[in-house]
């Protein structure tokens, strides 16, 4: 048997990881709170399908999944609606997550994965600076590698030593908490507002969506500051007087649930571990996606493993893992956590500006599956679009000066992100990864 890895918390990225590396000879086991039966939030995910293949399975059978439909985004004043126009190769995927988590565990147990269910992770079991297992409600549990899928306030990694340079906790700004409930629906609409996202709505800093669908409505309330359910019910009354299609019964979901929307963690190994998914925080940080992404970082993971001849698993050899995760993906992250966080210091008066002049118009918000780097989105921009942003923000001081502002802080945290030691050196990686979140402040 193969050396022990243990998958601390049952997370997308954790499952996947573990499934390539006992294909590849690893005793692998899986750790995770919940029971089989409550894996995952009573609700749909939307994500890029190209994940699964990242991680050698084909698409679920079809009738598991849809393709997304175009969002439509509004202002606060609802005055300006940009409506997607995503191509068909780069349309997401719709997917009960319930239904997500049993077609990798199936597959993640045909390779020999192991679970345990009811499991509670408690935090890390260390020799010096080496990582060597959890602790949990059973007692310690050693093993060769510990990957943490636990999620964002994962217990493993809030229990590390500052020393090893990992970011413990998150701070003001850097989650989303959001209330998500489906309810009956009472109406059709038309298509162009079956999914409505509505930006800053009653100049609440956060989005609102209205999502009409075949057999429900769906609503999500995110906000960056918590709010309680006698927020959701006065949110929900003035939904309703916009959108008719909103009934007053709860078919599913109603749950409070809190989701990563910031960079990548800066250092995500040290000797005997590494993070992946929300533990490391790999959402999109402008839409909260990540599914895709820690699948395509568990293909990453496993490669740097494997590749260990070792099997010493040091953070010297799962550095590999980091250079090539931001290489690929991080790199384009985190500037759009400078581009989050700005849309985090505006006023309502001047989001509903930038929609109706036109520096943010119909394309700019066509962020298809390919499009989670800020290059990706910026490269097809026509020159007349151009134009017209400059005319808009020439026009408006204040707009300017908050722009200007996110453009400094983009190309600082481009150049910093570039200059991520290409090998591992303690020493160097604390510098950098200092340098690295300044960058991101509100």
């Amino acid at each position: 048997m193969g050396k022990k890895i243990i998958v601390a918390g049952g997370g997308h990225g954790g499952i996947a990881a573990g499934m390539l590396l006992a294909r590849n000879g690893f005793d692998v086991t899986v750790y995770e709170k919940n029971t089989r039966e409550n894996m995952g939030h009573d609700w749909t995910d939307i994500f890029d399908k190209k994940g699964f293949t990242a991680i050698g399975l084909d698409l679920p059978d079809k009738s598991l999944w849809k393709l997304k439909h175009d969002m439509t985004f509004y202002g606060p004043a609802m005055e300006t609606a940009l409506h997607q126009n995503t191509p068909l190769d780069q349309l997401e995927i719709q997917m009960e997550r319930r239904d997500i988590y049993n077609y990798i565990i199936e597959n993640a147990e045909k390779t020999g994965v192991k679970f345990v269910y009811g499991c509670e992770i408690l935090g890390a079991v260390l020799i010096g600076n080496r990582v060597v297992g959890i602790k949990t409600n059973d007692g310690e549990i050693l093993g060769d590698l510990v990957i943490d899928a636990a999620g964002m306030n994962s217990p493993v990694r809030k229990s590390l030593p500052a020393w090893l340079g990992i970011q413990n906790n998150s701070v003001d700004y850097e989650q989303f908490y959001v209330y998500r409930a489906f309810w009956n629906k009472t109406a059709e609409v038309d298509d162009i507002n079956k999914f409505k996202i509505l930006m800053l709505h009653e100049n609440k800093l956060g989005i609102t969506w209205v999502a009409t669908e075949e057999e429900h409505t769906d609503v999500l309330i995110g906000r960056f500051m918590p709010f309680d359910m006698a927020e959701v019910d006065r949110t929900m009354e003035s939904l309703r007087k916009d959108n008719d299609s909103i009934g007053t019964e709860i078919q599913r979901g109603g749950q409070f649930v809190n989701i990563p929307v910031r960079q990548p963690l800066g250092v995500m190994v040290a000797d005997g571990y590494a993070a992946i998914g929300d533990s490391a925080f790999m959402t999109v940080p402008i839409i909260g996606s990540g599914i895709a992404n820690s699948f395509k970082a568990a293909a990453i993971l496993a490669d740097a493993v494997i590749a260990d001849s070792d099997m010493a698993f040091s953070a010297e050899s799962l550095w590999k893992y980091q250079t090539e995760f931001y290489k690929r993906i991080g790199s384009g992250l985190a500037p759009l956590a400078c581009v989050k966080l700005m849309l985090t210091r505006l006023e309502g008066h001047e989001l509903d500006y930038i929609f109706r002049t036109g520096i943010l118009n119909a394309d700019d918000m066509t962020i298809g599956a390919d499009s989670t780097n800020l290059a990706s989105m910026l490269g097809g921009m026509k020159p007349a679009d151009i134009k017209i942003k400059l005319t808009g923000l020439i026009n408006n001081k204040v707009v300017l000066k908050k722009v200007v502002r996110m453009g400094l802080e983009l190309a600082k945290a481009t150049v910093v992100t570039a200059a991520m030691p290409k090998k591992y050196d303690r020493k160097a990686v604390l510098k950098w990864v200092k340098q690295y979140n300044s960058c991101f402040k509100h």
